[in-house]
């Protein structure tokens, strides 16, 4: 048994929360960015990319993100590739997040009255002249509010990637624990750290949603 004082513990998972926000960071903006990707392609790239795109979101919604981490880590050695713990999850988290993005953000879209594509078309607008015009800068303010939302689900998911080894908040936890046998005192200081974390961005997304909405009404 190691000798560790509260301090000690704190500090240890200081060095650790590090690795959660950057795992968070890269699986948000990553995701946002495929998310947008798959978007554009149920919008605008035909029947069969409409459904394609519905099977993938279908497919990642419905299944734990702890399979998707196992897959990521597993399977890709299944083809000789050597995948570190880093890289499996940062793939299966990006992708997991690609896949609520994208069907959050189709959801802002189709919310926009048809009277408003009816409109823009009348107007011989392009099919991007009339996203980036008259759609997109109202689907936006809708979208803002549980696009944050959903970071806090990202930020919480990233304690899975603890199964697979990445040393994060939660892995480091188990670690610090199994060396002081002090689980209850560890998982506290885990859980307190994960709640500094997630209610900011939570309270905001809240605070972000009421303004949407008063705005709408």
């Amino acid at each position: 048994m190691v000798d560790f004082s509260l301090w000690d513990i704190l500090r240890n998972l200081l060095m650790a929360l590090r690795w959660t926000v950057v795992l968070s960071l890269i699986a948000f903006v990553g995701g946002g960015i495929v998310g947008a990707l798959l978007l554009f392609l149920r919008l605008r790239g035909g029947r069969f990319a409409n459904k394609a795109v519905g099977l993938y979101v279908q497919l990642f919604q419905g299944t734990p993100l702890l399979m998707q981490l196992f897959l990521a880590y597993f399977g890709i050695a299944l083809f000789g590739i050597d995948v570190s713990a880093w890289t499996a999850a940062s793939v299966a988290l990006t992708l997991y997040t690609s896949a609520f993005l994208a069907e959050i953000w189709r959801g802002c879209v189709a919310s926009i009255p048809k009277g408003q594509w009816e409109a823009s078309g009348s107007l011989a607008l392009s099919f991007g002249e009339q996203m980036r015009h008259v759609i997109l800068p109202q689907a936006v303010k809708i979208a803002i509010a549980p696009t944050v939302g959903f970071l806090v689900q990202v930020i919480k998911g990233t304690a899975l990637a603890s199964v697979i080894g990445f040393v994060e908040l939660t892995k480091a936890g188990s670690m610090i624990s199994n060396a002081t046998f002090k689980p209850f005192v560890v998982f506290s200081c885990v859980a307190l750290l994960y709640f500094v974390l997630c209610f900011p961005v939570s309270l905001y997304a809240k605070t972000l949603e009421r303004k949407t909405h008063g705005r709408r009404a």
